[in-house]
């Protein structure tokens, strides 16, 4: 016994930076920005915290779902930092949802939804829970260097969240991870020590465009393939591709390399840009409301990020 999906919810700030504004004070234009890589707005946090992001979005996925907070059995949250070091976002979403549950934060940066629904998948397998909550969110505006045009351009803020319960929907599930601090990464910044001796630096991301390209290109393809394997279909069965909207760029590389038709593909990168280990949910959720998704479509995901980290899975969409 798995889970399936039975409940969707998203929430992004208010405020919509386009690409015009963000060639005021950086020498790009939009007509560059679209080019490469598909972006022409995104939502950034000015009013909103990370904690009101997950909060309503996780709302939106319970009443979606038709589940309470008293009837989750647990709560997580992926993220690369919530809104404190200490507790956990999970545990700051518990309290505002007014949940008992137990709830936890995972890091695995992009990849980080789909380790989420690895881990539940496991508290499933071991019979302790029925309903999960899984979030993921990530304010990127709040470490992204606003004088860099090549990583300022690409990343916006925004939260999604699903509830899992007891079901077949999960049909295959894999991560991978291969350590990596030189392509993509953003130290962690504060030193309050007198005693500590190696320097502090920026909490910025730093990012080596070509080689995350390659490495991308490379994992979506080889991840939505196993994938798709793993669950014991055919490309052809599969109704749906929600790849990681981190560049559209990426996307078509590997769907040129992939044989599955392009309007398959769930594509909003466009309005969002990358958002992390949210994307996957927002994408999810966005579709849900559209009524793209019928139940008993199979739903191909694939997300990479830094780690260098590596998720995908074939999902079944049960609910009605």
């Amino acid at each position: 016994m798995s889970f399936s999906i039975i409940g969707t919810g998203r929430c992004v700030p208010k405020y919509i930076m386009t690409n015009q504004e963000i060639s005021t004070f950086v020498d790009t234009s939009d007509e560059w920005i679209q080019q490469r890589t598909g972006i022409c707005e995104r939502h950034i946090c000015k009013e909103e915290t990370i904690t009101d992001l997950c909060v309503t979005a996780a709302k939106n996925a319970l009443e979606d779902a038709g589940v309470t907070p008293q009837e989750l059995d647990l709560i997580i949250c992926a993220t690369l930092r919530g809104e404190l070091i200490t507790p956990s976002e999970a545990c700051i979403v518990q309290k505002e949802l007014g949940a008992t549950c137990p709830a936890f934060d995972i890091n695995g940066a992009c990849s980080g939804f789909m380790y989420a629904l690895d881990v539940a998948d496991g508290f499933f397998a071991r019979n302790k829970v029925k309903n999960v909550l899984v979030i993921a969110a990530d304010n990127l505006s709040n470490i992204t260097d606003w004088t860099d045009r090549s990583t300022c351009v690409l990343f916006g803020d925004g939260s999604g969240a699903v509830v899992l319960s007891k079901g077949e929907g999960l049909r295959s599930i894999n991560l991978t991870a291969k350590g990596n601090t030189d392509v993509l990464f953003a130290p962690r910044g504060e030193n309050t020590s007198p005693f500590y001796k190696h320097p502090s630096e920026r909490p910025v991301l730093h990012m080596n465009g070509p080689e995350v390209y390659k490495f991308a290109v490379t994992s979506m393809v080889r991840g939505i393939k196993k994938a798709i394997k793993d669950a014991g279909l055919t490309p052809d069965d599969i109704d749906h591709i929600i790849p990681h909207q981190a560049n559209s760029r990426i996307i078509e590389a590997a769907a040129a390399k992939l044989p599955i038709p392009h309007e398959k593909y769930v594509f909003n990168i466009a309005h969002y840009g990358n958002t992390s280990a949210s994307c996957m949910p927002m994408a999810l959720d966005e579709a849900n409301k559209a009524g793209k998704f019928k139940k008993g479509d199979y739903i191909a995901m694939c997300a990479f990020g830094s780690g260098l980290t590596t998720g995908s899975a074939v999902i079944r969409w049960d609910k009605d």
